[in-house]
């Protein structure tokens, strides 16, 4: 079996839908141009991807009035390159799926990758990258998961769910890319409401994507108290490091 200690180098690309405004964050400019350790969040989510093994490249895909990402050091790499997403987080990664089905053969992976997720693990990666065709990392839940319903306008307990069969979809979520590109097709045009990521859209064609248990630091900048817990962590990282190449 393949594991972190055993790399994997088989060819690939990721996709990075960039083209939301981020409004959960109250801020005045999207959310993956947010400062983050002094420069933008996507940088770093850009050059964390730039790192992981075996990949052929990125496209991101990005708000057609959006003036910043080329901007970016990031953004001149070879390896990284962008189209014009949508209005959903769907159209834009179908966008990027479509640009590559010009360029690439359908059964090359594509792993989708939140721009706001810069502090995912290399080990996470080749874990992802050892399973199954149709994959994505989650977190096993470990808190009580409850279940709600409306009562006077108020959210009230309606059950507690067993949380042994409760997982936190997170990202990259893989798939080969002709697969990926007709779920999401056919999801989009019969139930768009019903797809909130990769999976969901593989789920609905009848697949269903293996899960693969990821470490706790690969969460989402979702409001502003998650950037200063992301910063710390890359300082945490930065220290490490120094600390380890000084030995």
């Amino acid at each position: 079996m393949t594991t972190a200690e055993s790399p994997v180098e088989n060819a690939y690309w990721v996709v990075v839908p960039a083209a939301g405004a981020g409004k959960r964050m109250g801020a005045d400019k999207p959310k993956q141009y947010l400062p983050l350790n002094g420069k933008p969040l996507i940088a770093h989510t850009l050059g964390n991807i730039l790192g992981w093994p075996g990949l052929k490249g990125i496209v991101v895909a990005i708000a057609a009035d959006d003036t910043e990402f080329s901007t970016l050091d990031c953004a001149q790499d070879p390896r990284v390159q962008s189209v014009t997403g949508g209005v959903e987080r769907a159209d834009s990664v179908l966008a990027a799926l479509e640009y590559l089905s010009e360029r690439d053969v359908p059964e090359i992976p594509v792993l989708v990758h939140d721009a706001a997720r810069p502090l995912v693990s290399t080990d996470d990666i080749q874990k992802l990258l050892a399973a199954g065709p149709m994959a994505l990392l989650a977190q096993p839940a470990s808190d009580t998961v409850k279940q709600s319903h409306s009562e006077d306008g108020r959210e009230e307990v309606a059950q507690t769910l067993p949380r042994n069969r409760i997982w936190l979809a997170q990202t990259p979520q893989k798939a080969p890319l002709g697969k990926l590109r007709e779920a999401l097709q056919r999801g989009l045009k019969e139930r768009p409401n019903a797809i909130t990521d990769e999976a969901s859209a593989l789920e609905l064609a009848g697949f269903h994507p293996e899960l693969v248990a990821a470490c706790r630091s690969n969460f989402k900048i979702t409001h502003p108290a998650d950037l200063i817990l992301a910063e710390a962590l890359l300082q945490h990282r930065a220290v490490t490091s120094s600390l380890e190449n000084n030995l």
